[in-house]
């Protein structure tokens, strides 16, 4: 028996149609000889701290580095079942076939079951990057020795294990040394999620420390043989300007509107040109989150639970986490039956999916471009549109439409590029004249196509007559004064956007090229940090701690994200650490190096951030309650197994016992205990304060002199038991 694994549920169904069809089981089909069985992402998890000592369920600054090595996994809890489906095929099967995704995340997926499982079958592997049935059965006689993959889920394995360890020792580590300093919640830091804090807590401050300065426009306007126009200066040689090339002397931006107010004019040279404009590629996550962000105000979590149902629940969309926007050449075939589809489903599409043409076949068709997916477009099912939600409804025909325009002619137009002298100066004007819509008529009524609009300094008017050597006068110049602006705070579409290439924002050189070459073949990504898959959750993550806020359309960093960020080192901030990793990996791809010394070597590196907080702490700023008893930070704790919270003193461990209760987030300071005149200690002779015990109606003496003096005494009728101690 052959077993084959795969990555997902609907690769499963692809690979049976590719073999020929089966019967459906319980967890798997049965294809004769060939069993098809599938999982449902990562089948195993790293185990926790506490899952290897339990004594790491409390935080202990003693106790950190946390290293576990060799580390080990577990059944993921909701997986247990499908995976012991597997396990005991693989008991069965005289040989196996992994199905991952071709990456190395879906490499190291199946890998590791088949280690858990101690699998010592021989392993081909298959490759589907489409499952499309004519591309499913090439693959599938095309397959490879899973050995020669074996690089591959050793990266994957070295980056998981790497990032839990990072995460686990960094953050308790920074929690620890705050809660010290009397900082309540939790300092969450991360590979990936802290250079993410550290781009808009440096856009923040960018756009607060801007200064105010002001650059020039110098505009004509000409008539030239019947042609009315404006135009813009051009810059030349010994024209005073910023690093921006912007005029920045009024002075010398006036005495040039001057100059050629109301003097001849001619045109140097007229260009034109006929030009093509491709329709937008199909969405991957990414694109669909940010279009989604912009135009509906949705976040990006939002955005991919919507896809999720559209495809688990609805089956109205393909594979909703792909970081490819290109088709496979195959899957120009189905289009008849997809653009049917869709029809049938947003009958508002109607109209123009039955106008498209199937037999057109853009750029987006292309399978060298493919990489683990393809993007993301409409299935052969329908649905009733109205039955979705608003969500599903606007995602659905956000890809559908995208879909559709693959099929619509190319956008042409004519461009004209005009040079215009006057009095020695000159100007240049651009313009575009529509000769065929094309697609665009599926995106003009389209609110917030940005992306989609031309230059701002482009014409609409038609120029294509203009002639080089034509004359006419600059009837009208001016010099407009215009105000520098600092780049805008980010919204949750350019913070998404930014993220396929903070490449841009490392300053080593080499990192850089490190960090864009880990994108090398990839469309869309330009040396980017996270996956398509993760970005979401972990915005939505630094929002829960706390770190950045919405300020209308724009996110922020908060005061407790901008003093986090200040408390930590440069190689955490930026997304350096993301493009050493990658060295190393592609070094372990190789078999140059290893999973466990790249482990190692990270854990030395912890150990010295983890020693470094140790000794120095952190100065972060807190809104502290000092403890009543010993002055000590008060920290506000969750109570076992109740969602309510009480305040403890930090000091507790050094004997001070002080707690008191919460309201509202703060501590209610007990009443003061009346020292009594009286009754005195019997050890130093200070007066004692009669207490409330946790027993109701029952009470002791403590000495005042607490902590220097911890003598108490039992109370009989309201007065001390000199006779014994307190038990």
């Amino acid at each position: 028996m052959r077993l084959f694994i795969a990555e997902k549920p609907d690769l499963a169904r692809a690979i049976v149609e590719g073999l020929g069809g089966g019967s459906r089981q319980t967890g798997y089909f049965d294809c004769g000889n060939d069993y098809v069985t599938w999982c449902f992402g990562h089948m195993l998890q790293l185990l926790d701290p506490e899952d290897y000592d339990a004594r790491y369920k409390t935080w202990s600054m003693d106790d950190l580095p946390i290293a576990h090595i060799p580390w080990r996994k577990q059944p993921a809890g909701d997986k247990k079942d499908q995976l012991k489906i597997i396990t005991g095929l693989l008991k069965q099967a005289d040989s196996v076939v992994h199905a991952g995704d071709p990456d190395d995340e879906g490499q190291l997926l199946v890998d590791e079951i088949l280690e858990y499982a101690k699998c010592r079958t021989p392993v081909m592997r298959l490759l589907i990057n489409d499952n499309n049935t004519a591309v499913v059965r090439r693959a599938l006689a095309n397959m490879r020795d899973n050995r020669e993959f074996a690089g591959l889920s050793a990266a994957a394995e070295a980056r998981s294990v790497g990032d839990q360890l990072y995460g686990y020792n960094l953050t308790r580590a920074y929690t620890l040394a705050a809660r010290k300093a009397g900082y309540q919640g939790v300092l969450s830091v991360g590979r990936v999620q802290t250079p993410i804090l550290g781009l808009v807590v440096r856009r923040d401050r960018e756009f607060e420390a801007h200064t105010k300065s002001f650059y020039y426009i110098v505009a004509g306007q000409f008539q030239i043989q019947g042609l009315e126009f404006p135009a813009r200066y051009q810059i030349a040689d010994g024209d005073p300007v910023d690093d921006k090339g912007r005029l920045i002397d009024p002075v010398h931006a006036n005495s040039i509107a001057d100059a050629v107010r109301g003097k001849p004019a001619r045109i140097v040279s007229a260009d034109t040109k006929q030009k093509e404009q491709h329709p937008p590629l199909p969405y991957n996550l990414l694109k669909l989150q940010t279009d989604a962000s912009r135009k509906f105000g949705f976040k990006p979590d939002q955005t991919k639970d919507i896809t999720q149902t559209l495809r688990d629940k609805h089956r109205l969309i393909t594979y909703n986490r792909s970081d490819c926007e290109y088709l496979s050449e195959e899957q120009h075939a189905d289009a008849p039956q997809v653009l049917a589809a869709i029809a049938v489903t947003a009958p508002i599409l109607a109209p123009v999916a039955q106008r498209a043409d199937p037999a057109l076949k853009s750029r987006a068709f292309n399978s060298a471009k493919v990489s683990a997916h393809h993007g993301i477009i409409p299935t052969e099912a329908t649905a009733d549109l109205s039955k979705l939600t608003d969500g599903e409804q606007k995602i659905y025909l956000l890809i559908a439409r995208a879909y559709i325009a693959q099929f619509w002619p190319k956008h042409q137009y004519d461009q004209t590029d005009i040079l215009v002298e006057s009095e020695g100066h000159r100007f240049a004007v651009r313009s575009n004249v529509t000769t065929r819509t094309g697609w665009l008529t599926l995106y003009k009524n389209d609110a917030g196509n940005e992306d989609l609009e031309g230059d701002e300094d482009t014409l609409a008017a038609d120029l294509r007559n203009a002639c080089a050597e034509q004359q006419g006068t600059c009837v009208e110049a001016t010099a407009e004064q215009m105000e520098t602006k600092p780049r805008p705070l980010y919204t949750m579409a350019t913070l998404l956007a930014d993220l396929t290439r903070v490449a841009k924002y490392v300053r080593d050189d080499r990192l850089r090229k490190l960090l864009i070459e880990k994108d090398k073949g990839k469309e869309g990504e330009h040396g980017g940090i996270g996956t398509p898959a993760t970005r979401d959750t972990i915005i939505a993550t630094l929002f829960e701690r706390g770190y950045l806020a919405e300020k209308g359309k724009s996110i922020v960093s908060t005061p407790t994200g901008r003093e986090f960020y200040d408390c930590l080192p440069d190689q955490a901030k930026y997304p350096d650490m993301t493009a050493l990793w990658h060295e190393q990996q592609k070094a372990i791809q190789a078999g140059e190096h290893n999973a466990e010394s790249f482990v190692r070597e990270l854990l030395a590196y912890i150990g010295e951030e983890v020693d470094a907080v140790k000794v120095n702490g952190i100065g972060i700023k807190t809104d502290t309650h000092p403890c009543p008893d010993c002055g000590r930070p008060l920290r506000r704790i969750k109570k076992k197994d109740k969602n309510e919270f009480f305040w403890g003193c930090t000091g507790f461990s050094e004997g001070c016992k002080y707690a008191c209760e919460d309201k509202a987030g703060k501590p209610v300071p007990k009443e003061a205990a009346a020292v009594s005149t009286l009754h005195k200690c019997m050890a130093c002779g200070k007066g004692l304060t009669r207490r409330p015990s946790k027993k109701r109606g029952v009470f002791w003496w403590g000495c005042s002199g607490y902590p220097a003096c911890d003598k108490t005494y039992p109370d009989i009728k309201g007065r001390p038991d000199y006779s014994k101690r307190k038990e």
